[in-house]
């Protein structure tokens, strides 16, 4: 009896990876080796959308070496994305540093990402760019696990652990 034809990655699977991203001259930036691997859903833009074009129809047990540019990563680098704010604009009980990254509306009321990228004083500047943003990422990937997403993950738009997912 022939051997099945091994499961692919596609939209709507649930696809187990271990990966190691470094920046271009091969320091390390995050790494899941060492640690439980990364599960994220296919075709729901869980990871960078060159990483995920790259994964589709890979199999278990492949292994990828990826230079991702910043168009298909984090995007080019604005530098319109940086403003400097009043630290009252922050809550008072927080201790800022430059990395945090907190939620805040544009003024369209649009939610957006922001990291505070300096703390001088009373004055915080604020970046709308991923830290990564401009950077091209260098992706070792090896693909683990590949499954069919259940029908409450594929509405989430994520993966769920064991036991499923309680939203609170």
């Amino acid at each position: 009896m022939p051997n099945p034809a091994p499961q692919r990655i596609a939209d709507g699977k649930v696809v187990t990876i271990h990966y190691t991203l470094t920046d271009e001259a091969g320091i390390t930036i995050d790494s899941s080796r060492g640690s439980p691997p990364l599960d994220y859903l296919h075709g729901a833009r869980n990871i960078v959308p060159g990483l995920e074009s790259a994964l589709l129809g890979k199999a278990v047990g492949e292994r990828l070496n990826l230079r991702i540019p910043p168009e298909e990563g984090y995007g080019p680098y604005n530098p319109k994305g940086v403003q400097r704010v009043p630290r009252e604009s922050f809550p008072d009980d927080i201790e800022l540093e430059p990395g945090m990254q907190f939620s805040a509306e544009d003024e369209s009321g649009r939610g957006v990402t922001i990291w505070i990228a300096e703390v001088e004083g009373e004055v915080v500047t604020i970046d709308q760019n991923h830290p990564l943003a401009g950077k091209v990422l260098c992706f070792d990937v090896s693909v683990e696990q590949i499954r069919d997403a259940t029908l409450e993950e594929m509405s989430h738009g994520h993966p769920h652990g064991p036991g499923g997912h309680h939203h609170h």
